[in-house]
């Protein structure tokens, strides 16, 4: 994802209206960016509390994890031009977290107010971060730390009513939010960075193969009218927002996201080399830096093999494929015959279901996913082998829409119908246009907190470093059943 971390500059006229967590989606003709009053006092709050200070302290365990894994010059290191040095995102998560949380929610007085400048992530491009005076390790610790024993104090005081900020405790579930994703950030650069593994992780649970030799290979999703979007979700964000209605003509759509092994029968047949499946600028792109495979595999004694944080193994066959740009899968789903699914099919093989006609906020249901759904939150350092996770199905039959491999899809990032940008314009607002690519689904680099139904991710197509794989689809036609 594009970094979007703001200033809370401008907020205090942001609106919101919704409906509460786990609540269906009706699509909406007002403009709803948020949680309305009504809304708050029909939740619990004790309830919202423990939501917020959960999502808060699984997010700094999972940060302190990613930065207490490996020696001080490898916090300080920048391993990649594309990537912050790990110590930068440490210390931004504490730095944005004291400008919303503290300042802005708690109404308390600046800390490091210095700082500001050095962690905005729009003023200083990623590949200049190591020039600047930033904290050093042992300091950008315990200034987060700090940080967060303020916040919590705010949390146990705050009423979560009284303002689109305050409401449902949404601005506690955006810094949740905010850290979890710079998580999945950091998670990337050390997949970029050389040198020995510093991260273990079980391996995901194997599907039946009884059980997944029987599944199709694609789906029929009928056409019809269906919910897009959520009024209803209280920390979603404003991208996400309204919900309203979209017609989408019948589709069919992969099962299961494209493997490892689907890929190696496109370069084995030449994908690489032939000019035809590939849009111009990804056919530029390819040729000018030698690309032949997806980030991370080589081909070596006759084998193709990946470096996998830290570690080299053979490309397993199964697992979905990982590391491919936008351009990439738009390539292979040409060579196969079929095409990206658009936004809108994504979400309505994830979220529809046809027998009810309403919106799921999940696959699966309205409950929050387990590891028995989705391979989600770094609990696996890979993705679960395509056609896992059966409970995680859509009502369709459609498996691991949600967590293993964020998903490219052929939509450009746009505002949906009634956008209103909250709380600030920075998130999403100026990313809209032909420039980014929306991604679905999550990975399972990704948080149950930063990740549902409604989500969108976007980026430039160029990008490989991402967990991001795809499925296909293809148009029905007259007399498909």
């Amino acid at each position: 994802m594009s970094e979007h971390a703001g200033t809370p500059a401008g907020t205090a006229n942001g609106t919101t209206d919704g409906a509460s967590d786990g609540a269906s989606d009706g699509a909406s003709d007002g403009n709803t960016a948020g949680i309305s009053a009504d809304t708050v006092q029909a939740q619990d709050i004790d309830t919202l509390r423990r939501r917020a200070l959960d999502a808060l302290t699984t997010a700094r365990e999972r940060t302190a994890l990613l930065t207490s894994c490996v020696e001080e010059p490898e916090l300080t290191a920048q391993h990649s031009p594309l990537m912050s040095p790990l110590v930068w995102d440490l210390a931004h998560i504490g730095n944005q977290e004291e400008q919303w949380l503290l300042r802005t929610v708690g109404g308390r007085q600046a800390v490091r107010p210095e700082i500001d400048s050095v962690y905005d992530a729009f003023e200083h491009p990623r590949a200049l971060r190591p020039t600047l005076p930033l904290l050093a390790p042992a300091e950008a610790r315990a200034y987060a730390s700090d940080i967060r024993g303020r916040v919590l104090d705010i949390l146990g005081d705050s009423p979560l009513r009284g303002g689109p900020l305050l409401d449902a405790g949404f601005a506690f579930g955006m810094i949740a939010q905010h850290e979890q994703q710079h998580d999945e950030t950091m998670l990337i650069t050390h997949q970029l960075r050389r040198g020995p593994a510093a991260l273990t992780a079980p391996e995901p649970p194997a599907p039946d193969p009884m059980e997944t030799a029987d599944l199709p290979g694609e789906v029929l999703v009928p056409a019809g009218q269906f919910t897009m979007g959520t009024s209803a979700e209280p920390w979603a964000l404003d991208n996400e927002r309204p919900a309203h209605h979209r017609l989408v003509p019948a589709f069919h759509l992969d099962t299961v996201p494209v493997s490892n092994g689907d890929y190696l029968r496109f370069i084995e047949d030449g994908g690489y080399t032939d000019e035809r499946w590939w849009a111009p600028e990804g056919w530029a792109q390819i040729r000018e830096h030698s690309i032949a495979a997806p980030l991370f595999w080589r081909r070596e004694a006759g084998q193709w093999l990946r470096r996998r944080f830290g570690a080299v193994e053979p490309v397993p066959a199964d697992e979905p494929v990982l590391h491919v740009s936008w351009y990439e899968a738009d390539a292979y789903a040409r060579w196969a015959g079929r095409r990206l699914p658009t936004e809108e099919e994504w979400e309505k093989a994830a979220r529809h279901d046809p027998v009810t006609g309403r919106s799921r906020r999940h696959p699966w249901g309205d409950e929050d996913p387990t590891p028995a759904h989705a391979n989600l939150g770094q609990r696996h350092l890979r993705p679960a082998p395509a056609g896992s996770y059966p409970r995680g199905a859509s009502p369709l039959g459609v498996r691991q829409l949600i967590g293993d491999v964020w998903e490219w899809t052929s939509s450009d990032f746009l505002p949906y119908p009634g956008f209103v940008a909250f709380p600030y314009r920075e998130y999403s607002e100026v990313f809209f246009g032909g420039a980014h690519k929306v991604l679905r689904g999550g990975s399972f680099a990704v948080d149950r907190v930063a990740c549902r139904g409604t989500f969108r991710n976007w980026d430039l197509p160029v990008r490989r470093q991402i967990f991001a794989g795809f499925r296909t689809a293809r148009s029905a036609v007259a007399g498909d059943a």
